[in-house]
């Protein structure tokens, strides 16, 4: 069985979160969204808030694709993480040259700790590439439309989240 980890915080999980899960499970039999903990980001979402979306989001991508989806939070190392999961190849998504550079430091660090996890980059779809769930929040914040960006039920709770 080939498993890939896709990790992140997913504060909150957008379509572009939503396009690469689905193409992550065309190269895999069961995908594990790695759900950061990461205290250092001071998510607006619990963890418990993000797993429950996560979790919501995906049961018809499961359906859709025949892939097996599961969300496993985590607040080791990635590569930890990966072995904890048996996952063999981290998928990781790229929006821009920015994001590359980033990444490519990682991958790095993860074949120094564990070479037989290969990393795997999926560009972001066209009309994916500028969502950031960072500006998705700060859109919601300023009482803009967030619908083209994430899932009802993640606009209905993000909005909650602003008394909106």
């Amino acid at each position: 069985m080939r498993i890939g980890l896709y990790p992140g915080t997913f504060d909150p999980v957008t379509h572009g979160h939503g396009d690469i899960i689905r193409r992550a499970c065309a190269l895999v039999d069961r995908l594990v969204i790695g759900v950061a903990i990461n205290r250092d980001k001071g998510p607006l979402f619990s963890l418990d808030e993000r797993v429950d979306m996560l979790q919501a989001v995906t049961r018809g991508m499961a359906r859709e694709t025949g892939c097996d989806i599961v969300v496993h939070p985590f607040e080791n190392l990635l590569i930890q993480c990966a072995r904890d999961v048996n996952a063999s190849i981290l998928i990781r998504g790229l929006r821009a040259v920015a994001d590359f550079e980033y990444e490519y430091q990682m991958v790095g660090m993860n074949r120094a700790l564990d070479s037989s996890v290969e990393t795997v980059f999926l560009m972001a779809d066209a009309r994916h590439q500028a969502i950031a769930s960072k500006l998705v929040k700060e859109i919601a914040r300023l009482e803009g439309d967030i619908s083209k960006f994430v899932d009802p039920l993640v606009a209905t709770r993000l909005l909650a989240k602003f008394d909106r």
